[in-house]
This record gives structure tokens, C-alpha cells and sequence, in this order.
């Protein structure tokens, strides 16, 4: 049967995975990124690591040449402990900073409850056995063979590139031979910790593109998830009858305020009331544009408000000023001429009324 997950996880449906402890994280890039850190701690400066051993060898012979075996060995086994906190303590500290900063790295540690409810099946050693000789068991098994055959591959190749000196090992001295040694060895621990560190990343792509897989969803479910985010569509719909309503009922209460209206005369239209005795400046009332402004301009010929046709006044009166705010002081002269002239206009007629 076809697979109909085609969509992408919705930010939802990924929450829901991580309350859940369904969560992206690669153990073996964590064990890669510290091993690789520890290795180049180590070979930072190596000769400090080896004062730090020439200074415990000389104190734990001082100690035993002081020392009777009888007394318990006590300044033997804190010379030791001593030298094995001054030399291990800040490797373990940076193998834990570099593990939980890589850790964090894939994202933000989560809590996740059901993940911690115990599941006594994995205690099933008949489950176990089936998983490990089980079809992925294998292909874990063969993937783990892949980084060690190149590592082995690798450590030929250094045994090799080295095999004059490693020959001619007998006639070095001392320091030569620990110098040699500590050369290959750190040489195989590099590259080591390279291979684990490119095998790991490219699991964990392989994990991402498996994780981003299970949580693909059909189009039904992420329908059925904006319907439970957002609402019956019928609800909505409603919800939108009710604000264009509001709005209409808002914008008609506020035309009848109105002194003017100022058009483009299609695309603009701004409302604006004035009142000489109570307001300092005009007030914009109401605007909008295109099917809004057609309405503007019904509604002021409903209540008999003067339309003024000015598309530069219009437009700046639409960009400058926000309803309920006066308008700016640098309009005052274009707009008290169109108010001179609408009022001269309104005392003519009246005027005309009363002889008539």
C-alpha cells in the first residue's frame, strides 16, 4: 500500500513527539566530539603530561625508599591519588563539558514522563536475543565492522609510513623509544577519532532523515489538527461574520461624526471631524482604500458629509495619520482650506434657504 505521509511535521505534532521523549540524539556523535577533543587535549602539549609522571615515579620511589611496606602504604596511595586528580581531573572536566555541550548542541534537553514509565518487555531476554539476531541486529553489527575495517586500514598505513623507525626502535634510548611510541600512538588516536567522528555524523544525518520520516502525516491529519487548533470552520466562520459586523457598526457610528470626507477619488478616502469650539486640529475618524473607501464615501452620503475630491491630500492623509489621531501639524493648511471652503459652501446654501 502507498505511504500518504507526504506532509511535513507541523510544529504540534513535533511537541507532541518530544512530550513523549520521541527526541533526535546521537550517542555515538557525543562519544565521537569528546573522544576527538580528549585526543587533542592529550597532544596539546604532551611534555606536560610527561613532567607530571617523571614528578610521580621520583615521589612514589622517594616514598617507598622512606617508607616501611608495614605501615599500610597510606603516603604511597595518596602520592597516587594526588598525581591521578592533578592528571585526570581536567580531562574529565573538559570530557564532560565538550559531552554535554555536544549533547546540547542537538537540542534542548527535554522531560519526557512516558519515556520514563518502565517498559519490562526490554527485560525480556527472549525479546533481546530476537533483536539481536533480528534483521537490524545484523546491520548494526555489519555498520559497526565499516569504521574499525578503515581504523585498521589506517593503522597499517601509519605502521608502514613508520617502519624504518619502529626497526631501528632497539638503538633509541629512552626517551626516544617513549617519544616513538607516544608519536604512533597519538597519530592512531587521531585519526581514530577523525573516522568515528565522520561515521558519527553520518548516522546521525541517516537518524535525521529516519526521524523526519516517522513524523511525516497525511493531509487528513493535518487537517484534522488545524480543526482542533483552530476551531470548527463553521465557528470561524461565524467569529468573522460577528468582527465584520463590529466593524461595519463601528465605522458607521464613526461617519456619523464626520465633518468631511477627503477622496482620491477611488482608492483613498479619509474621514475627518472637526470641531471648532472642542478641537484644536482636525481628527481622522475613519479611512481606508479600494472597497473599504467606497464605503466610506456611501456612508457620507447617507449623512449628508461633504466629499472633497484631493488625491495628493488624500493619499498623505492615509500614509501620515491612524484613526483617532490628529493630523499632522503640517496638513493644517490643506485641510483648513477644504473646511473654509465646505463651510463657506454650507452658509451659501443656507443663506439661499432663508430668502427662498
Amino acid at each position: 500500500m502507498a505511504d500518504n505521509r507526504t506532509e511535513k511535521a507541523t510544529p504540534r505534532r513535533r511537541t507532541k513527539a518530544r512530550e513523549h521523549g520521541q527526541v533526535l540524539r546521537s550517542r555515538d556523535l557525543v562519544s565521537a566530539i569528546t573522544l576527538l577533543g580528549l585526543i587533542c587535549a592529550m597532544a596539546w602539549q604532551p611534555g606536560i603530561w610527561l613532567a607530571r609522571w617523571e614528578r610521580y615515579f621520583s615521589s612514589v620511589l622517594n616514598v617507598a625508599e622512606s617508607t616501611r611496606w608495614d605501615s599500610g602504604g597510606v603516603p604511597f596511595l595518596a602520592a597516587t591519588g594526588s598525581v591521578v586528580v592533578l592528571w585526570a581531573g581536567p580531562l574529565l572536566a573538559a570530557a564532560f563539558i565538550l559531552a554535554v555541550a555536544s549533547t546540547l548542541a542537538q537540542g534542548a534537553p527535554t522531560f519526557a514522563v512516558e519515556a520514563l514509565t518502565p517498559n519490562f518487555n526490554r527485560l525480556n531476554p527472549v525479546t533481546n536475543l530476537q533483536q539481536l539476531f533480528s534483521l537490524a541486529g545484523v546491520s548494526r553489527v555489519l555498520r559497526s565492522l565499516l569504521p574499525t575495517s578503515i581504523i585498521l586500514y589506517l593503522a597499517i598505513k601509519l605502521i608502514q609510513s613508520r617502519s624504518e623507525a619502529i626497526l631501528h626502535a632497539t638503538r633509541l634510548h629512552g626517551e626516544g623509544l617513549l617519544a616513538l611510541l607516544g608519536s604512533l600512538c597519538v597519530g592512531l588516536a587521531y585519526r581514530s577519532g577523525m573516522v568515528f567522528l565522520g561515521w558519527s555524523a553520518l548516522d546521525y544525518f541517516l537518524q535525521w532523515r529516519t526521524y523526519e520520516k516517522s513524523l511525516r502525516m497525511t493531509k487528513q491529519e493535518v487537517r484534522d489538527e488545524g480543526r482542533e487548533s483552530e476551531g470548527n470552520p463553521e465557528i470561524r466562520n461565524r467569529i468573522r461574520r460577528l468582527r465584520r459586523e463590529m466593524a461595519r457598526r463601528s465605522l458607521q457610528k464613526a461617519m456619523q461624526r464626520a465633518t468631511a470626507v477627503i477622496t482620491n477619488p477611488t482608492h483613498f478616502a479619509v474621514a475627518l471631524e472637526y470641531r471648532a469650539a472642542t478641537m484644536a486640529a482636525p481628527v481622522v475618524v475613519a479611512k481606508g482604500q479600494n472597497l473599504l473607501a467606497q464605503r466610506i464615501k456611501e456612508l457620507a452620503r447617507w449623512n449628508d458629509i461633504p466629499i472633497v475630491e484631493n488625491p495628493p491630500l488624500a493619499r498623505t492623509l492615509y500614509k501620515a495619520a491612524e484613526v483617532g489621531q490628529v493630523i499632522p501639524p503640517k496638513l493644517y493648511a490643506a485641510v483648513a482650506e477644504i473646511l473654509a471652503f465646505i463651510y463657506r459652501a454650507q452658509m451659501r446654501m443656507r443663506g439661499s434657504g432663508v430668502r427662498a
